[in-house]
């Protein structure tokens, strides 16, 4: 007798992920985006006209209508394929960036690729695949990058930074060793740009230079302030030590607007990404105002992705009206003179 098709257990772990960040509490508590500290000086006379004010821009060469990444999340579910098709829909509707979930289940099940599969709706978006680089340590190499970016038909391909996850959930993956000088490799030998990203506990400056130094050609801080994948693999642990070690670490990293100012610090070139906390407009551009290119999200999308294609429509409706509304207010046309404006001072 044959059995049945069963979920593998990297299914069902993605399964979980969707379900505890929809359902839980899984946002930082103690540790904020940072972006609070700052606010916009108002302008009472901007002298323009709403019409003057332009949200475009590029990134790594790509041209985007907005500044707004639809942040990676999910794939590899029946859920994650409407989530993803839902997004990437909107995306290339609005000409936003979007990056998909980690792709490693489409190496080991690839029946499953299909899921990430939204080019075909986006013919247009700048798409970031996406694998952990952890996995650099397990297997995974140059090909299995090249299968991913092609699967997707990517622009380029983000290699996410986990350690804490890993560390707190069952059975993660913990040999980060040797790390940098494959990221190294992959960076020289794939075709495409290499984009690291944390996964919500923040780069350092430091961290920020080496990653550069070796190669990476654009940086996604994805720091502290949002949600919490300690507390997300504490919500799912089957044991009492992962579900206590993810509990004490809940609020461990660094603020997002930290890393945006630190990092520029260091390097006022490469591009870069903001997320980690974001949940309006409003952040984004506080963000961008301080030195970050694109401003990514990923609860908020995913919650409107889960409820219908129209509240993701209606999300970036939001997105871009309170985008427009802070440049009108500080005076300034484009996002290229708000960075420049001064306009953000800490409160």
């Amino acid at each position: 007798m044959s059995l049945p098709n069963l979920p593998s257990e990297i299914e069902n772990r993605k399964s979980e992920h969707l379900r505890v960040c929809i359902e839980e509490d899984v946002e930082f508590q103690q540790l904020t985006s940072g972006l609070e500290k700052y606010r916009f000086t108002h302008c009472c006379l901007p002298e323009l006209d709403r019409s003057d004010i332009e949200l475009g821009t590029t990134f790594l060469g790509k041209s985007l209508k907005a500044p707004i990444l639809i942040s990676s999340m999910t794939g590899g579910t029946e859920l994650a394929h409407l989530v993803n098709t839902r997004l990437a829909t909107v995306a290339q509707r609005y000409g936003l960036a979007m990056g998909v979930g980690s792709q490693r289940i489409a190496l080991e099940q690839p029946e499953l690729a299909p899921t990430f599969a939204v080019r075909s709706l986006a013919p247009d978006i700048l798409l970031l695949a996406n694998l952990g680089a952890v996995q650099l340590n397990y297997g995974c190499g140059l090909e299995d990058c090249l299968k991913l970016v092609e699967l997707l038909e990517a622009d380029a391909l983000i290699l996410h930074l986990n350690p804490l996850q890993e560390l707190v959930q069952s059975g993660g993956d913990s040999n980060f060793k040797g790390l940098l000088a494959k990221i190294q490799q992959i960076c020289a030998q794939l075709p495409v740009p290499v984009i690291a990203k944390e996964v919500g506990n923040g780069i350092s400056a430091p961290m920020a230079k080496q990653l550069i130094e070796a190669g990476v050609a654009a940086i996604d801080v994805a720091g502290a302030g949002g949600t919490s994948w300690a507390k997300v693999e504490s919500q799912r642990a089957k044991d009492n030590r992962h579900r206590h070690l993810g509990q004490v670490f809940a609020d461990w990293g660094l603020p997002t607007a930290e890393c945006i100012t630190t990092i520029r610090s260091v390097n006022s070139t490469i591009p870069l990404i903001a997320s980690g906390g974001l949940k309006n407009g409003l952040d984004l551009a506080k963000a961008i105002a301080l030195g970050a290119d694109l401003g990514g999200l990923a609860r908020p999308f995913l919650v409107a992705a889960i409820e219908s294609e129209a509240a993701v429509d209606e999300l970036v409706k939001f997105l871009i009206a309170e985008l427009e509304i802070v440049l009108f207010c500080t005076g300034n046309p484009n996002l290229s003179a708000l960075k420049t404006s001064g306009a953000l001072k800490p409160c």
